[in-house]
């Protein structure tokens, strides 16, 4: 049994955008017990933070996905004030930065107690020529560039998902960053009118994302996918 600890931002927690986890556990049946060490908004400086708690999680293994938001910092729209202070950070988030917090995190004691699989952000948006997925492509470049120079098992989520949408050639919707007033009416969807994530996804044009970052069923199939393929590497 594999003991896996999977740390990251609200991709992870599972609470707006569907659980990677679960199709995971379904994938490898007694042969993964997961623990979910994640927080909504956090950024990789957010990450370093709250590493004690993933040292003190027992585990074998531990999956990083981080990223998504720094990513989306460095894209037009972005309510960057508004996320800097809900999330306490001390510094405008830059690709530098992002870089500096991941390389912190592998120095860290966690990398001394349990082999880790760094993983590549999900694609933004469905629009590969667009800004959106350009840099979440720029950052899962960092991310695979971190994990070659450290000599670990990485797991290329973005890559994946680019092969998706290729094949699949969805409509270029044009990518928009959740706001407040977003977020109340994908909440209302759900919770009112009770609509599952990939009903308001395909309302929406989507394939793999319920709102260009929150991964549906189908986003979340390909992680868990992707992760299998990764925990049964030794090397």
């Amino acid at each position: 049994m594999i003991r896996l600890s999977a740390i990251g931002d609200s991709l992870t927690r599972a609470q707006l955008s569907a659980d990677y986890l679960a199709p995971l556990s379904a994938l490898m049946p007694g042969r993964v017990s997961t623990s979910r060490l994640a927080a909504n908004g956090d950024f990789a400086w957010n990450l370093l933070q709250r590493l004690d708690e993933v040292v003190s999680t027992p585990a074998d293994v531990v999956t990083v996905m981080i990223g998504t938001n720094d990513a989306r910092a460095s894209l037009p729209g972005f309510a960057l004030d508004r996320w800097k202070k809900r999330k306490q950070l001390p510094t405008e988030p830059s690709a530098g930065w992002f870089e500096d917090c991941l390389g912190a995190c592998r120095q860290a004691p966690v990398r001394d107690r349990c082999g880790d699989r760094p993983g590549s952000i999900p694609v933004l948006g469905q629009d590969l020529e667009a800004s959106p997925a350009e840099a979440s492509a720029r950052y899962s470049t960092m991310i695979a560039d971190l994990a070659a120079s450290h000599g670990v098992v990485y797991l290329p989520v973005h890559e994946r998902q680019v092969e998706e949408l290729a094949a699949e050639r969805p409509a270029a919707v044009p990518y928009q960053e959740m706001t407040v007033p977003g977020f109340l009416a994908m909440l209302a969807e759900r919770r009112v009118l009770g609509r599952s994530l990939d009903t308001i996804s395909d309302r929406r044009g989507l394939l793999l994302t319920v709102d260009h970052v929150h991964q549906n069923n189908k986003g979340a199939a390909l992680i868990a996918e992707t992760l299998e393929a990764g925990l049964l590497r030794r090397h």
